[in-house]
């Protein structure tokens, strides 16, 4: 820990694996079982305990909790469980992110994403890589988030779904089904249309944008079921990403994926009329 930069009211355990070039802000405390790899900042009266293991040139904001056990009501103490968090990564002020609760398992964090302030980690949670979870996000236990997805400030998301890759969440949402990748999401349960803006910017080409509209309408817009649709998909000749698409449906949990919802007058559901005139 000669290399690291440590605040002398923080507390740090001898036991704690600290990297080069890692700084510890005050009245922090880290315990027996950290690990914190390089370049990493760690603020004020932020609180790591339990099994963690934190990669390179994190920042962690003022009194971030990460570690902490599950708030699950079937979780024993002596259970061996931990957070595994990636490189690179933004934890803003006051977020918290549980260790696992089965015996052995883990809270998984990948690369780039950015937590914003008072953020909720449930209890074997997976984050992918650049992922956005605006303020005050709360993510039940279980929950998987996967690559480029946009949760808006305040949504809430129910254990055990799943958020496909690109999706865009708006605001003050809530959730218990899972929602395909791709989308755009908002209001209860309610998918609005495409996330052609998204899909830009993550550098999805032309076709590929075009066959996942496709795909969407096939799925929601067409008037067949989702068996129906899935057959009919099969006859299709379709890129990568629409597969992406039509495949996390065929193995949607059984609460199955939110439905559309159309018209209406907010955001979402102008999104959804610009995505299916461009």
């Amino acid at each position: 820990m000669s290399s690291a930069t440590i605040h002398p009211t923080a507390i740090v355990n001898p036991g704690a694996q600290i990297g080069v070039d890692v700084e510890i802000g005050p009245f922090s405390i880290i315990g027996p079982q950290a690990v914190i790899s390089e370049k990493t900042i760690v603020q004020s009266h932020v609180v790591i305990e339990g099994d963690v293991a934190i990669g390179t040139g994190n920042f962690i904001g003022h009194g971030v909790i990460i570690g902490a056990p599950p708030q699950d009501v079937s979780f024993s103490p002596e259970r061996k469980t931990r957070v595994e968090i990636g490189n690179d990564n933004i934890i803003r002020e006051y977020c918290t992110i549980h260790r696992g609760s089965p015996d052995g398992s883990a809270t998984k964090i990948g690369d780039k994403n950015f937590l914003m302030a008072g953020a909720h980690i449930g209890h074997n949670c997976f984050i992918g890589n650049n992922v956005i979870i605006a303020n005050n996000c709360l993510l039940a236990g279980h929950v998987r988030v996967d690559d480029g997805a946009f949760l808006g400030g305040g949504s809430t998301f129910h254990q055990h779904m799943h958020i496909g890759r690109v999706v865009m969440v708006q605001g003050s949402s809530a959730f218990g089904k899972d929602l395909p990748p791709f989308v755009i999401a908002a209001e209860r349960n309610s998918v609005f249309g495409v996330n052609v803006v998204g899909l830009r910017r993550a550098e999805f080409s032309s076709k590929e944008r075009d066959e996942i509209k496709a795909a969407f309408k096939l799925v929601y817009i067409s008037g067949l079921n989702l068996t129906q649709a899935l057959e009919k998909a099969a006859t299709m000749k379709l890129g990568a990403p629409a597969r992406e698409f039509l495949d996390f449906i065929a193995n949607a949990k059984k609460r199955g994926i939110c439905p559309l919802k159309r018209g209406g007058n907010n955001d979402a559901g102008s999104q959804l009329e610009q995505a299916h005139h461009s």
